[in-house]
C-alpha cells in the first residue's frame, strides 16, 4: 500500500481559504487513522458535510481548516459514511489498455482472482515526410487496429460475462484513454461499459505486475487539505 504526497498549487481561495498544497491516496486501511491524527492536529471535528451528489465528503476541523475526502466507487449508499464505505470488500473488474499491451482481471478485495494479459507490437510515430512516412504510418494504424482488437478479444475473455451476470460491482479502467475509448466500443463489451468508474488509472504499459498492483489505486480515497488563513486587513 502506499500513501501518495504531492505538491499543489498554492493561492488565495474564497473565503480565505486556501489549499494547503498537500494530496494523498490513503488505501482503506489507513484512512480512519490518517483522519484522526488530522483532527487532532486541528482541534477536532466542528462538522462534516456530503456534498449532493454523494461522491465527496468534508470534514472542518475547529480551526477552521478543512480536508476533502475523494472515496472510490462512489457514490456513497443513504446513512452510509466515508470508512464504512471505503472498507467495504468488492469484486472488481480491472482493463488497461495502452496501444503496445493490455491486461484484464477480476479482484475480490485487493486479491486477483483471474487475469489475462498481452502484448502487440505498435511501432512509435514516423516523423520523416514523403512516400514513406505514409506507408509507414497506414503501417502502424494497421497495427494498432491489431493491438486494440486484441485487447478487446482479453475483455470480452475475462470481463464479459461476469459484468453481464451483475457478479462485478465496478470496472476500473487504466492507460490510455484514447485506446480505451477504442477497445469500449467494441459491442460486446456493453455490460463493461455501463459499471465503468469514472477515475481513470494512470499505469505504466500493462503487465501482470502492474495489474496486480491497481488496488492500491482503485481502493484509495484522494484526499486534499485546505487549511484557514485569516482574512486579510
Amino acid at each position: 500500500m502506499r500513501e501518495v504526497r504531492a505538491a499543489a498549487a498554492r493561492g488565495p481561495r474564497h473565503g480565505g481559504d486556501r489549499l494547503s498544497g498537500e494530496r494523498y491516496e490513503l488505501p482503506p486501511e489507513r484512512l480512519g487513522r490518517w483522519l484522526e491524527r488530522w483532527a487532532e492536529a486541528h482541534g477536532g471535528i466542528a462538522r462534516s458535510a456530503t456534498d449532493e451528489a454523494r461522491r465527496l465528503v468534508t470534514y472542518t476541523g475547529r480551526d477552521g481548516a478543512s480536508v476533502e475526502c475523494e472515496p472510490p466507487f462512489p457514490p456513497l449508499a443513504p446513512g452510509d459514511d466515508l470508512l464504512a464505505h471505503v472498507a467495504r470488500e468488492r469484486t472488481v473488474g480491472v482493463l488497461l489498455v495502452r496501444l503496445g499491451g493490455h491486461a484484464a482481471g477480476i479482484f475480490s478485495g485487493s486479491r486477483l482472482t483471474a487475469a489475462k494479459t498481452g502484448a502487440r507490437l505498435v511501432h512509435g510515430r514516423h516523423r520523416a515526410g514523403g512516400s514513406s512516412s505514409g506507408r509507414f504510418a497506414r503501417r502502424r494504424a494497421g497495427q494498432a487496429r491489431v493491438a486494440l482488437q486484441a485487447a478487446a478479444d482479453v475483455a470480452v475473455q475475462i470481463l464479459r460475462e461476469p459484468a453481464a451476470q451483475g457478479a462485478l460491482d465496478a470496472i476500473v479502467l487504466g492507460g490510455d484513454r484514447s485506446a480505451l475509448t477504442t477497445v469500449l466500443a467494441d459491442p460486446r463489451l456493453r455490460a463493461v461499459r455501463e459499471l465503468a468508474a469514472d477515475r481513470v488509472l494512470d499505469v505504466p504499459e500493462p503487465r501482470r505486475a502492474v495489474l496486480e498492483a491497481t488496488p492500491e489505486q482503485f481502493r484509495a480515497t484522494i484526499v486534499r487539505t485546505r487549511e484557514s488563513e485569516p482574512e486579510p486587513p
